[in-house]
């Protein structure tokens, strides 16, 4: 691994313990340059974890708490007369950030929700038929509880798809977390992660994972894959190709991230879960006790394991 992206890690693990699978999920969606949507219970460090990985290299960062009131002004900004000049001048809100933390996005109405729709396909807003352009890098973390919660309102397929990964927290096993309560009077807190990589040399990383070589037979591979879930009985909807190229995208990163100009078979299948999950729809003919995310990754696990990987 790349020694900034080793330190990039290490900095982030000084807060999360015992998570090591998951912030490196987190590194993936960085270098590919993606948006990430952390899915779980309440308490388990998803705000902390999305905290972290923005501090940990030097950047602009915001922070937005979802809630219920929220307008889409409140994210995008708005525009303000200026009585001295006699015109309106364009206050921005806190969307134009590198990284920008969209705390318990699920909390919020779906007008406010699709206030990031073009920011996070595009890397710009539109308002007043003016275009802004965000910087760059540009990442939106979102954390959100499962939406079986009260008070939540569920992404629509629209968003989801706009995520390249979701992944989940999960409690510690026993071991760290006894860690955890030990050191609660000495550990370390989110304010003490100082930039450990600059916002160019993210860029950098990024390009450099983008050229990460995939051969023929893992682009079928991937096709393989699509295609079983646009087939699939228990799926209403498929894999978009927007999911196709998240799932391309996130090898590269992959592969990088562990040192290789190549990609590999299991750079797909490791990471097909948290990419394709939360962008199918299961059908209400197989719907079971399970939550709706859940069963999801059951039919898509199912799936991996009929697609034949190549040798």
């Amino acid at each position: 691994m790349d020694q900034n992206l080793q330190n990039l890690q290490a900095a982030v693990e000084t807060v999360i313990k015992g998570k090591s699978d998951v912030v490196r999920q987190c590194l993936v969606a960085l270098l590919a340059n993606g948006h990430l949507l952390i899915e779980d219970v309440p308490g388990v460090g998803k705000t902390t974890l999305a905290h972290s990985l923005a501090r940990s290299f030097d950047c602009s960062f915001k922070r937005i708490q979802f809630t219920s009131d929220l307008l889409p002004s409140d994210i995008l900004g708005i525009s303000v007369y200026n009585q001295s000049d006699g015109r309106f001048e364009f206050r921005r809100g806190p969307i134009f950030a590198n990284v920008v933390l969209a705390d318990e996005i699920n909390r919020t109405t779906p007008k406010t929700q699709s206030a990031l729709l073009e920011a996070m396909s595009e890397g710009k807003i539109t308002l007043d038929n003016q275009t802004h352009t965000l910087p760059q890098p540009f990442m939106v973390i979102a954390t959100q509880n499962p939406i079986e919660y009260h008070g939540t309102y569920p992404l629509p397929e629209s968003q989801l798809d706009r995520f390249l990964m979701r992944i989940r927290v999960g409690y510690p096993e026993a071991a760290d977390e006894k860690q955890i309560i030990r050191n609660m009077s000495d550990s370390h807190s989110v304010e003490d992660i100082g930039p450990v990589m600059s916002a160019a040399q993210v860029m950098d990383a990024q390009r450099l994972a983008r050229q990460v070589f995939v051969e023929e037979s893992l682009v079928e591979y991937l096709m393989a894959m699509v295609e079983a879930t646009r087939r699939s009985e228990y799926l209403t909807i498929g894999i978009s190709p927007r999911g196709s190229i998240a799932l391309y995208k996130a090898a590269q990163a992959q592969a990088y991230l562990e040192g290789r100009s190549y990609g590999i078979p299991d750079d797909f299948k490791r990471l097909a879960l948290p990419v394709f999950a939360h962008r199918v729809v299961v059908s209400s003919k197989y719907s079971s006790i399970l939550k709706r995310s859940e069963e999801a990754e059951a039919i898509i696990r199912d799936i991996l394991e009929s697609v034949e990987v190549p040798l």
